[in-house]
């Protein structure tokens, strides 16, 4: 990590972690951010669900939600971006504060509620967006809507000529009875919506499907079944957990989404038992608790065939990304891997 780096997180964790958010995106719009720039090798070069990656380290959604720092980011070292989640109409979030810091766990806790600034603001952004990025949409849908199953679909027609990749996000434990999405037959019928839409855009893109890490063993093969039927293109797991077991932090009761070092477990399993269900016909995307090169590696053998990042950032700083990925090309080349994809879930059964 760089002096400069290093200063600037001491600083930032004496500022209140949704303004800390808000100055991290402002050095990057304003490109005094770390830019590696390409990060990749012929190891890490890979192919996810139509989609040629530079390298498999990805950045999660929730960090750009209104897609206002496109440029910096995609110069950070990432393989891959997905921002959002936008809702059709702006919305506020839930009240502040909502996002905090557990520092003696290296985890947040977030109950923003899709705040954002809506597809139409967030469309606008994408259009300008950097070319040689691949870029993805976090969908989400508004909380005071009459038909949230249709929301998704609404802003993948409004916002899909200017993205790579759409995620439907049915997973955020912020959205009061968004969760109840993930039912079987409230999914299938979410998902058929949405990939007409798809179908129909002048360059239909592959749409993935982010999940919870708190399904029992049934819900999981459900979802599993529906994300066969359906035609998704990927599975995100997982998103944040309600799950407080073993947390130290002063803030660790707090409502919302658990986020950080202490889900790395619980959200490999879940990846590791997808995989099984879905016997190697969908590829995943691993996401929870990654903060190093051995646990992105750890996700993909696994079964995870690229991984994303978030949290971690807020410990380890944006050079975090360039760390991991070239850590992860040192790894695959100690256990003579010729490409990433080689490694993808050749350690699967240590999580079950």
């Amino acid at each position: 990590m760089k002096l400069l780096e290093q200063a600037g997180l001491r600083v930032l964790r004496h500022v209140d972690p949704e303004a800390a958010h808000g100055l991290a995106l402002r050095a990057l719009q304003l490109g005094v951010a770390t830019s590696p720039g390409l990060v990749t090798s012929d190891r890490l070069r890979c192919e996810v669900a139509g989609l040629r990656l530079t390298n498999p380290v990805g950045l999660a959604a929730g960090f750009d939600k209104n897609a206002t720092a496109l440029l910096g980011l995609s110069r950070a070292g990432f393989g891959f971006l997905e921002v959002g989640a936008a809702t059709p109409r702006p919305q506020p979030g839930n009240p502040k504060p909502r996002l905090f810091r557990l520092t003696e766990d290296r985890a947040a806790i977030n109950r923003f509620g899709f705040n954002n600034d809506g597809m139409e603001a967030i469309a606008a952004r994408l259009a300008k967006r950097p070319r040689d990025a691949i870029i993805g949409l976090n969908l989400g849908a508004n909380k005071d809507s009459e038909d949230r199953a249709a929301d998704f679909a609404r802003v993948l027609a409004h916002c899909g000529k200017w993205i790579d990749f759409a995620t439907v996000n049915v997973s955020s434990p912020n959205t009061e009875k968004l969760r109840d999405l993930q039912g079987k037959a409230a999914l299938a019928g979410l998902l058929a919506g949405v990939m007409q839409v798809r179908d129909g855009l002048d360059r239909p893109v592959p749409v993935f499907l982010k999940i919870a890490p708190d399904l029992t063993p049934g819900e999981l093969q459900d979802v599993a079944e529906v994300a066969l039927s359906s035609g998704v293109d990927a599975v995100i797991a997982t998103n944040t957990t309600l799950d407080r077991d073993g947390l130290r932090s002063a803030h660790a009761q707090e409502k919302g989404g658990l986020s950080g070092a202490p889900l790395f477990e619980k959200s490999t399993r879940v990846l590791a038992q997808l995989s099984v269900l879905t016997e190697g016909k969908l590829p995943l995307i691993g996401v929870g608790g990654v903060g190093s090169a051995e646990q992105a590696y750890a996700k993909i053998r696994a079964g995870a065939s690229a991984v994303q990042l978030y949290t971690a950032m807020v410990y380890g700083g944006l050079s975090l990304v360039e760390d991991i990925a070239l850590g992860l090309d040192r790894l695959l080349a100690r256990d003579g891997y010729a490409n990433v994809a080689d490694a993808v879930g050749t350690a699967r059964e240590d999580w079950l």
